[in-house]
Order: structure tokens, then sequence, then C-alpha cells
């Protein structure tokens, strides 16, 4: 190839730098700002608002009651009822609860933030109740507080209460057949003894029984 040869392919290659794409060329990048207004486009779809205002706490250690709940949680906002879980006849906590605030907002910031939170070596379980969800007898005398049902003093009045002459017969038959059972089972056994008699000249004289 000569010298001219050279000078003419120098020339064509400068050429080609200095002039613009050719139509359909660089197709396959796109400059930034138009990927932008793509981006921008596409709308992400938005989460629904959140309208629950009742929570539901789970795992909840011992000694964090009502009282204390309702401490803890002012912190977020303002609390409207408290609720905890508890066994009608000892009125020891079931570990569990519902916690209402007048904000929903702050209910979904707290099941957001306090979910899984560690207390007193229990991770609580906070979860939002829709609306629909919440039972209608959900607060049923939340305001008067848990009374715990008094079973001995009902078992006392039970037992205290006069009997009628029907109570008093039918008292006197489960004596005597418990007494008939005791001294055959003693006989079976071969023991020698001689049960004393029972005595029930009294309820005789109320019930007639022979």
């Amino acid at each position: 190839m000569g010298l001219r040869d050279k000078k003419r392919n120098q020339r064509r290659v400068l050429s080609r730098r200095s002039a613009g794409p050719k139509t359909g060329e660089g197709k396959d990048f796109l400059p930034l700002e138009g990927k932008e207004q793509r981006v921008r486009e596409k709308k992400q779809p938005e989460e629904p608002e959140s309208t629950a205002t009742v929570l539901y706490i789970g795992h909840i250690p011992h000694g964090f009651y009502e009282d204390q709940m309702q401490g803890f949680f002012q912190q977020f906002g303002a609390v409207k009822r408290v609720r905890v879980a508890r066994n009608r006849k000892t009125g020891k906590s079931k570990h569990y609860g519902f916690i209402e605030f007048e904000n929903p907002e702050v209910a979904k910031i707290v099941a957001d933030e306090m979910n899984n939170y560690l207390l007193f070596e229990h991770t609580l379980q906070i979860e939002p109740v829709p609306p629909e969800k919440v039972h209608a007898k959900l607060w049923k005398g939340v305001r008067k507080g848990f009374i715990p049902v008094d079973r001995v003093a009902i078992e006392r009045k039970r037992l205290s209460k006069d009997k009628t002459v029907e109570e008093h017969k039918k008292m006197l038959e489960g004596i005597v057949k418990r007494d008939e059972k005791r001294r055959k089972r003693i006989k079976a056994a071969g023991i020698d003894y001689e049960c004393p008699v029972l005595i029930y000249s009294y309820l005789h004289s109320l019930t007639g029984f022979k």
C-alpha cells in the first residue's frame, strides 16, 4: 500500500468520526432523561390505608397487665381501652389481650414498631385487628375491671342453706347406702369388726325414713 492510499484511509476514518450517527444506529442506547421519565410514568401500587384501631397483643409477660400496658403504650398516642384475657375462676392472665387506640395511624405505628419486641424475656406478638373482625362483646365490662368469682363463698352458701324434707331424706339414704357398702367390704376382707350403729333418730323424725 502506497503513501497516498494510507493518507486516503486516514481521511476516511476522520470523516466518519466527525460525522453524526447514521439513521438506525444507537437504538440500543436510550438517554437517561427518557429512562427517568418512563420510571416516573410507572405508578407504584399504593398500600390501602389502615383503619384498624384495635391491636391483638400476644405473649404478654407476667406483671404486664392493664395498668402497665396503659402507661407503656401511651408514649405512642392516646389509648382508649385495654383488655387482658383472664381465667374466669382464678383471674390469672392468659398472656394475651387487646388494646384500642383513638387514632388508626398510631395503631399502625405500634403494630409495625413493637411487633417482636422483647419485653421481660417475652417476645410480644402484635397484629392489627380489622374493624369487621372485632367481636361485638370484646369490650363488655372492661370499665368495671375483672372481678373473680368467689367460689368458696358460693359453695359455703349452698351447704349452709336450710334443707327441705326431701333433701334430708335423700341425704340420709346416701349415708345408709355408703355404710352398708363399707360393712360388706370389711366382712369380705375377713376382718372381725363390729361397725357402730348409725343414729338417725332426728332425721327419722323429720323424714319418716325407716
